[in-house]
């Protein structure tokens, strides 16, 4: 009886820890940390020494961003690094350092930089000509590769001084960051790959760097905010039903210590919202909501034809401190392989897999609808979206017209419980009960079995 007792003890106990880790572990999203819809997505930094100098040499800097859908929007991105040496940057074109540093030993040419740490921002548009580079003076605004590859790259060109003049005794800087235009990034070290090949303009030349170093750049969102930045809510013509966002989605209101969110009806709500300037990042200023995101995406089933239905997505912004410029927005259903129009968004497909057409981006349409007003009466943009049925697949019940998930501007946002999605009007009755509460239940269950089968 005591062996009995001490066995069944041990199950009880290996049953709760397995309880606790499912618990714990039942919030987790793989997006915090890999992104499924863009496995190979990152920001690849490629240094090319074009030429020798007396003291240094003459390099090319260019950013290639290769993410499908996550792009850099003002006020643009900020590269730093350190210096292996005593380096200084004698002068710049495409881009300048945010600051000079200590240049007080030098006599005569002043350098642009002699920080050990500089940190490089892109030109603004507008820029003399003779101090442009290709690929620059975008402001720091870098577009997505899926949205435009040919503004997904970025370059500025230095000149280094009291560095190497050989591929022996230069130093690999250290330590790259990025801002883009917040955290959210991490950056690798530098490492040498054969020198870039460049083809002359008349096509018939091939030229090659002296010496190149590539960083690679990733991005995690649990790096970048500590909480969630947009959420969803569903409806459908089938179901009065309205599902909000989940309530505390992006944080909550926190009325011991007012000011963490703007009251859109207060009376004096322009003297709330700070006027800074455009060149400088700042965190969300939101409206006072149930929800706290600074976006919200509304996904509306309107109408259903014979060989078609038809989705409505309204994008509503509620951060007082931003335009978004150049949005974009990722959706997965299984019916984006039967998409047939877009009425006032452009759409491109995903396919991460290959073979598997579920998932695709949306944009706004250039001088219309691309810039996502902050917010107020002009803070949203809407389209509809017109699918073909797939008579194999195709079906209004279980929520299967509601998407699996949605991202914004690359962060993945807070969808509501599966058991609260409209349902048709005769199961609305029938909901079933959520597969996590029926995971705990089970468990619980079985602990219970087990532990009164080692008492008899």
């Amino acid at each position: 009886m005591g062996f009995l007792c001490s066995s069944s003890s041990s199950v009880v106990f290996k049953l709760g820890v397995s309880i606790v880790f499912l618990v714990s572990f039942s919030g987790y999203t793989p997006a915090d940390a890999y992104d499924p819809l863009d496995p190979s997505g990152n920001i690849t930094i490629k240094w090319d020494i074009i030429t020798w100098t007396g003291d240094g040499y003459v390099a090319t800097v260019t950013m290639y961003n290769f993410q499908q859908y996550r792009h850099i929007q003002a006020p643009g991105w900020t590269l730093g690094w350190s210096w292996a040496k005593r380096e200084v940057i004698w002068g710049m074109n495409g881009g300048q350092s945010t600051e000079q540093g200590d240049c007080s030993k030098f006599k005569g040419t002043i350098p642009h930089c002699c920080k050990k740490t500089p940190s490089v921002v892109d030109l603004l548009p507008g820029t003399p000509y003779n101090q442009q580079v290709a690929n620059c003076c975008r402001g720091g605004v870098v577009s997505s590769w899926a949205q435009d590859p040919a503004t997904a790259v970025s370059s500025f060109q230095l000149t280094v001084g009291q560095a190497g003049t050989t591929n022996k005794t230069v130093r690999v800087p250290k330590n790259f960051t990025l801002k883009a235009p917040g955290p959210g990034y991490t950056c690798g070290p530098g490492k040498i790959v054969k020198p870039t090949r460049f083809m002359g303009t008349d096509k018939r030349r091939v030229t090659q760097a002296m010496m190149t170093w590539n960083v690679t750049c990733t991005y995690s969102q649990f790096l970048a905010q500590k909480t969630p930045t947009c959420c969803v809510s569903l409806s459908s013509f089938y179901n009065s039903t309205i599902v909000p966002c989940t309530t505390c989605s992006c944080g909550c209101q926190n009325t011991s210590q007012p000011g963490n969110c703007v009251d859109s009806k207060g009376p004096r709500i322009a003297s709330v919202v700070p006027n800074t300037g455009k060149n400088l990042y700042v965190p969300p200023l939101v409206q006072c909501t149930n929800h706290m995101c600074p976006v919200r995406i509304h996904w509306h089933v309107k109408v259903n034809y014979k060989a078609y239905w038809r989705v409505k997505v309204t994008i509503t912004n509620f951060n007082y401190n931003m335009n978004y410029s150049q949005w974009n927005l990722v959706v997965q259903h299984p019916n984006f392989d039967n998409l047939t129009q877009t009425f006032s968004f452009n759409y491109k497909p995903l396919l991460p897999y290959a073979s598997i057409n579920d998932t695709g981006i949306l944009w706004g349409v250039k001088f219309y609808n691309d810039l996502l007003m902050q917010a107020g009466p002009y803070g949203n943009v809407q389209s509809e979206l017109l699918f073909q049925k797939e008579a194999s697949a195709f079906t209004f019940e279980k929520g299967w017209a509601f998407p699996r998930r949605i991202y914004f501007n690359g962060d993945n946002c807070v969808m509501p419980p599966p058991d609260s999605y409209p349902w048709l009007p005769n199961t609305a009755s029938q909901k079933p009960i959520s597969s996590w509460f029926a995971a705990i239940a089970a468990s619980i269950s079985l602990l219970l079995t087990v532990f009164l089968h080692g008492n008899f």
